[in-house]
């Protein structure tokens, strides 16, 4: 994958449980069909009202292929307003392209088949325009190697989904249990050097669902 897209969503109050079973169900495989990657999908523990996924793409192209084929496909047009109903915005969403090697492939269960589970994902995104992506300071703070994004240099050619015109550096870290992304939380919260030169700040601290392939 050489194109990701983080999406963040607001979900009306008490609905995310049902997009999420929706997404699950409906929204995985046909989108995979069509040449996109789901890479994650969470709930984001402090926000009850927040549904965050990654979505991959091998290039520009076949991003654009993908989405029209999905959103203007028999799929999507099903279940749209199932899915609309739920979310009060969508459009909280940055367009990156992988420092090194990406995400590994990771397997993901069938429908039903699968439970939540103890591990957390640590999103962080900075944005400004000074700042760097160097992953072994990321490494050295969050205890593990994180999987590190920066904003793609392309524009968005697919206009119905806009995202967001800022430049941004994103880190994904994997925990193997609350209490590990715990302790990375409190060595980002007593050490701000690295957010020098970041205009804003995000700290997700996300629960994979039961078929999150990035967990």
């Amino acid at each position: 994958m050489t194109i990701l897209e983080l999406r963040q969503y607001t979900l009306h109050p008490g609905r995310r449980d049902e997009l999420i079973e929706l997404f699950e169900r409906e929204f995985v495989e046909s989108q995979e069909e069509l040449g996109a990657q789901i890479v994650g999908t969470f709930r984001d523990v402090r926000d009850p009202d927040r549904f965050v996924w990654v979505r991959g793409f091998s290039d520009m192209p076949a991003r654009r292929a993908a989405l029209a084929g999905f959103y203007g496909g028999p799929v999507w047009k099903r279940h749209r307003d199932a899915a609309n109903a739920t979310m009060v915005d969508f459009d909280d969403v940055l367009l990156l392209e992988p420092v090194g090697s990406g995400f590994p492939d990771a397997p993901r269960v069938a429908v039903g088949a699968g439970r939540a589970g103890p591990s957390r994902v640590l999103v962080v995104v900075r944005t400004g325009d000074g700042v760097e992506a160097a992953a072994d300071d990321a490494e050295s703070l969050l205890g593990v190697r994180p999987v590190v994004a920066r904003t793609a240099p392309y524009a968005n050619d697919f206009p119905a989904l806009p995202v967001r015109d800022e430049q941004a550096v994103v880190w994904f870290a994997s925990f193997p249990a609350a209490d590990a992304l715990g302790a990375a939380r409190e060595r980002l919260d007593t050490d701000p050097s690295w957010q020098a030169a970041a205009k804003s700040v995000q700290v997700l601290e996300l629960e994979p669902t039961a078929r999150s392939a990035l967990r």
